[in-house]
This record gives C-alpha cells, structure tokens and sequence, in this order.
C-alpha cells in the first residue's frame, strides 16, 4: 500500500465506471496500490520543517526514482543548507511481502553509509513527521481492510478505508496502530490520511494539497504531514516538489551504496 513518499499514480479511467460501487476495501486498496507512479523519474523539492513555534527549516533534495520489475528503487541527495549537505538515502522497497525493504543514510561526517534497521524505521526521517517506514510502500497483506464512509476532499469523492497492522511486528516497524486513508473515487489516489502513531497518544495528519498531471503520471507536488497531541499542533512538515520529470535516462549505478557515498 503505496503512502506518502509514496504517492500518485495514473487515472485508470476503463475499470472506474464498471464495478466502482461493488468494490471490497482491499480491492479499492490492491487498485490504489497497482497504479502507475512513473518510472526512471527524477525531482527537485524542498522539505520545510515547522515547529510549534510556527519557526521554519528549508531543506533543498534532489530525487531519483526507478522501477525495478515490481520493485521501486529511490535514492535522495541532500542539497542544501550546509548542515545536512551531501546528506544521501537509499532504498530498495520490494514487492515481495516476506522481504524487509533495504535502507540506507549516508552521513558525510561518518564517511560511510549506515543501513537502517527495522527496529530503526518508526523513527523520524532527518527531523520531520515522516518516519522511515513512510518512505516505502506497506504491503497489503499485513493489514486488514474496511471501509469506513464516503467523504468529499476538495471536491472529489473519496472512500475512507481503515487500515488495521495484523501483527505487532508490523506495529513497531510502522509506528501506527491504525490508518485512516481517503482514496479517490475518479482516480484511485490516495490524497489523505490519518495515522494513529504507536507511542506518546500522536495522532499523524497527511494530506496532499495540490496534484497535477505531469507526464501522464498525477503527481502530488504538494504534501504535508502534520503531528498532532490533544488536537493541538506539535510539529509539521510541508513537501514542495518541481521540475518533476519521468522516463529519464536513469542508470542502475545511480541506485548503488557506491553512488550514495559519491553523492551528486
């Protein structure tokens, strides 16, 4: 179950009109989880984090994204400011459910890359609300599925699928307990989600507030995930992307712990 990071795929327009309404919520879920996110693409985008305070951090990332057969690949080089230049993540997310997905931080003041352990992926990815395990797809069959209601988001009708972790393991690798996400009905898109987080009573906002088509792919170049207590607002994190390109000429080296420690 691609989330987040993860992210926005191809309007399939022959099968919505067919069997829309008598859809399960795993189906909706193994429809949102099959579409074309684009292949070989490559983006600029800048991470701003917001404290509290309402105080803000930019963070300027190149990214690269590859498909390998079912499997994603994606590495993302730190640009700027100087203290997280140079700064680089890689990751193999894989299809198959029995398979942990691979990842990698490599930090220029270690002068090597550290993997990161499952143990590892509930944790904060470089101080913003997303965790590491949001930067890869979820596999659908370690959670249970139902749906919830029906509810318009700007406009478009959405199912409110939850989604419940089968396992504990899945629990503590994730960090959420519980899911709520509300997919297009017009397009199978995931454009919100509220994430119930494992420790400290959090509760995770997502929302993806502006989507374009770019190449045949939509595409949410803005994204935000919100981390809230009590209902009041702890922390939040806003995503920008542009010059967002797919089909580009992408060698497998750029996706190597080689690669990583080379930097752009």
């Amino acid at each position: 179950m691609r989330y987040m990071l993860l992210l926005c795929m191809t309007l399939m327009t022959t099968v919505l009109p067919l069997q829309a309404a008598d859809l399960t919520a795993r189906q909706i879920m193994e429809r949102a989880d099959d579409r074309d996110d684009g292949d070989n693409g490559v983006s600029d985008m800048v991470m701003t984090l917001i404290d509290k305070n309402g105080n803000k951090r930019a963070r300027k990332i190149r990214n690269y994204t590859k498909d390998k057969g079912k499997d994603k690949q994606r590495i993302m080089f730190f640009m700027m400011p100087a203290d997280v230049k140079d700064t680089g993540f890689l990751t193999y997310d894989y299809d198959e459910y029995s398979k942990d997905d691979d990842q990698w931080l490599y930090l220029p003041a270690l002068g090597k890359s550290k993997r990161i352990a499952s143990s590892d992926k509930s944790g904060s990815f470089m101080g913003s609300d997303f965790n590491y395990s949001d930067m890869t797809s979820k596999n659908l069959d370690a959670y249970d599925f139902r749906i919830l209601n029906e509810k318009k988001v700007r406009g478009a009708k959405t199912w409110m699928i939850e989604a419940i972790p089968k396992t504990k393991e899945e629990i503590e690798e994730t960090g959420y307990t519980k899911s709520v996400l509300f997919v297009r009905q017009d397009n199978y898109m995931i454009v919100r989600g509220v994430l119930w987080v494992n420790e400290g009573g959090r509760i995770k906002y997502m929302d993806s507030q502006k989507i374009e088509l770019i190449d045949g792919i939509w595409f949410a170049t803005k994204r935000t995930m919100t981390t809230k207590k009590n209902k009041k607002t702890q922390h939040k994190t806003e995503l920008n992307f542009y010059n967002v390109k797919f089909n580009q000429a992408l060698d497998q080296e750029m996706f190597s712990l080689r690669r990583l420690e080379k930097g752009l």
